[in-house]
């Protein structure tokens, strides 16, 4: 069964972590929205998803996974189903659980830099909310970014098997995350996101490692991938990075 992944097609987003481990496993998969619609594909295709009347399990929104009969919502609940199946988790359940919390954590760092531009309302612009977004901007570069940073690097030199991986000795859907969120950083905050991978040497080199892995490497250089821009979640305002 071919894996159906249901997101926006237009920005990296949430769904780009699902689509990073699905690229590094190397197995087929459809990204729905950005197929064609005569194809059975695109954001038409995503909604009657979303608000099929029928599926006791219809997600609340994007990223959502499709395998089969089971449809799945949440990135990090994607992962979870995704880890074993993709080879991106180890085998014992305290590896499983390690890296789901590790994802989870990931998820908060994600919603946190979503909320630096959109600190009032979802539903108001960037330029409605720019004084409450300096100063939500200004305690995410200067405290929260090298506190999550600072903690993964904990991890990294704490893991009993090196600091090559969060998890073990082998690549899991950690890594693929915590690369993405490194280059989200850097897309949005590249002055504030340098200062802290200075203080996070394991952190710097694990994103350099993910980059370079032949999948990851082919799928970055084609184009699958998204390249960040300003409707996504990680935007790049010069001011919020002053």
């Amino acid at each position: 069964m071919t894996y159906q992944l249901h997101y926006w097609p237009t920005i990296q987003g949430r769904g780009e972590f699902v689509r990073l481990a699905l690229e590094a496993a190397g197995v087929d998969y459809v990204d729905v929205a950005r197929e064609l619609p005569a194809a059975g594909g695109g954001e038409a295709a995503l909604m009657r998803r979303v608000r099929d009347p029928h599926n006791p399990f219809a997600p609340f929104a994007p990223p959502f996974l499709v395998h089969g009969d089971i449809t799945i919502g949440q990135t990090a609940a994607i992962l979870l189903y995704l880890g074993p199946r993709l080879h991106l988790v180890g085998e014992s359940e305290e590896a499983r659980i390690w890296t789901h919390q590790l994802q989870l954590t990931i998820a908060d760092v994600v919603a946190e830099a979503h909320d630096t531009h959109h600190p009032v309302g979802t539903g108001l612009y960037y330029e409605d909310q720019q004084p409450e977004a300096r100063r939500v901007a200004q305690s995410f570069r200067d405290e929260r970014i090298p506190k999550f940073l600072g903690w993964f690097e904990q991890v990294l030199q704490r893991n009993p098997a090196g600091d090559t991986h969060l998890v073990g000795s082998a690549l899991s859907y950690a890594d693929l995350s915590l690369f993405q969120l490194v280059a989200g950083l850097q897309y949005a905050f590249p002055k504030a996101t340098a200062r802290a991978l200075a203080k996070a040497p394991s952190v710097a080199r694990l994103h350099t490692n993910v980059a370079r892995r032949q999948r990851v490497h082919e799928y970055l250089h084609s184009p699958r991938r998204i390249p960040f821009n300003e409707d996504g979640i990680f935007r790049r305002y010069p001011e919020l990075d002053a």
